[in-house]
């Protein structure tokens, strides 16, 4: 994947890996996310998803859990937004990463108060329109991609191919 910030991967370390963390929910979201790994190299990648069980697939990461929520259930966002701070807070992440989904988007929301570099990739499984969530994302994110070329001219965002 062209396009996330340069990291050390290739001779002499100049000192501690960037971190990124990169988050999805489950089910599709997740599966998009781990298909993208081989960009993550030179990184210290810490991984968020909405299923405890998902730890076992990025083992030797950190790993967090967030409460599931969407956009039909707005009060839920409550407990996400305060569990994203602490996880930032604590990770302080210079890029933030996500194959969409509504629980990852107080990341991105809060991705500019700490100074990442916020990339949202909404999922193919949106070949009409951008995502209710994505449309939101594009507001905060430095990047806000489609996987599909229509979706991206559509909504004046990139589109960089798809994941799957």
């Amino acid at each position: 994947m062209t396009g996330l910030p340069t990291s050390p991967e290739n001779g002499p370390a100049t000192g501690p890996r960037p971190r990124l963390l990169v988050g999805a929910s489950g089910g599709g979201h997740w599966i998009e996310l781990l298909r993208l790994r081989p960009a993550f190299q030179g990184f210290e990648i810490v991984y968020v998803s909405t299923f405890e069980s998902y730890a076992d697939a990025v083992a030797g990461h950190r790993y967090y859990t967030v409460p599931d929520t969407s956009r039909f259930r707005l009060r839920t966002f409550v407990p996400v937004f305060f569990r994203a701070a602490r996880i930032l807070w604590k990770e302080r992440p210079s890029v933030i990463l996500t194959t969409g989904s509504a629980p990852m988007l107080p990341f991105i929301v809060f991705g500019r108060v700490f100074a990442a570099t916020t990339i949202w990739i909404d999922s193919i499984a949106n070949a009409d329109h951008l995502s209710t969530s994505g449309r939101i994302a594009k507001r905060f994110a430095d990047r806000c991609l489609a996987q599909w070329p229509e979706v991206a001219a559509d909504e004046r965002i990139e589109c960089w191919g798809k994941i799957i």
